[in-house]
Order: C-alpha cells, then structure tokens, then sequence
C-alpha cells in the first residue's frame, strides 16, 4: 500500500470561493491562522547580500512582486510582536543572520494609523452607513430581487 499524501490528508492549501475561483492561504508567522494571502502582508529579506555577520533587513512587500522567499504576517502590532518574540521570521525565510523589523514596524504602524484615522472619520460623520444596508445592519438582498424587509420587489404597478 502507497503512504502517498493525498488532497484529503495534506489538509486545505486553498479555499475556493462561492464562484468557484482559487483562493491562495498563507499562514500568519504571528497569530498562526491560515487567511487568504490578500489580507495578509507578505515580507521579504533585503536585496543587498548579507554578510556573515550582518543582520538582514525585512522589507514590506505589499504587491507581492519581490523575488525571493517569502513570509506572511497580519499587517498588526500584534501579530508582528508575536512573530519577532518567538524568532519565526528566521526560519521562514531560512535565514542565519539577525533580522531588522524596522521598516516592516514603520509599514504596520503608518497602516494602523491610517486605518485609525479612517475609523474616526467615519464615526465623526455620524449616520453615514452603506446604501446596500437595510434595518439593524443586514445587507439588502437586492440582487435576488427581495427588499430589505424580505418582500419580492415588483416591477408591475
């Protein structure tokens, strides 16, 4: 008998999406869950070569189009610190040299503020909320022709 590793024992690689489509996980070094790679940041080591004795510099990589290998992380504080506390950026990108996070933390942090900001601002504008939403925050189902209180929306007077 074959111990063969089969689609059923590896476990998800991707998700598919409701319309069929191929969705690429990655795993966060910080927080260990699998999420789209879209929600995730990917990291790269910096181009200049290393040498014995340097540190290698980590450099945010948020179109995904850096050659080299790769890590994955939540772009957040905490999944950074959890990541740098337990040394998993050397390992994953196979690295023997110390690692410098400094333009990786400025990244985070200067998207957390954004984020932030954009957060109050949307609080600061007091009833705004999205068209599509009906009453108590459910999403209208218009494209199946009901309305936000579930009656079937007629076009004939």
């Amino acid at each position: 008998m074959s111990d063969a590793v089969t689609p059923a024992k590896a476990g998800p690689s991707t998700n598919d999406s409701r319309d069929g489509a191929h969705v690429p996980l990655r795993t966060c070094l910080g927080c260990r869950r699998r999420e789209p790679r879209s929600s995730l940041l990917r990291l790269v080591a910096g181009t200049r070569p290393p040498t014995p004795t340097s540190v290698v510099v980590l450099v945010p990589d948020a179109a995904g189009r850096l050659p080299g290998r790769g890590a994955w992380i939540h772009p957040t504080r905490a999944c950074l610190q959890q990541a740098a506390r337990r040394r998993a950026f050397g390992r994953a990108l196979r690295l023997t040299q110390g690692v410098d996070l400094e333009q990786v933390r400025a990244y985070v942090e200067a998207l957390e503020v954004e984020h932030e900001r954009d957060a109050s601002r949307d609080d600061r504008s007091g009833s705004r909320h999205d068209h599509r939403r009906g009453v108590g925050g459910a999403l209208k189902r218009t494209e199946s022709g009901l309305d936000a209180d579930e009656s079937p929306m007629s076009t004939q007077q």
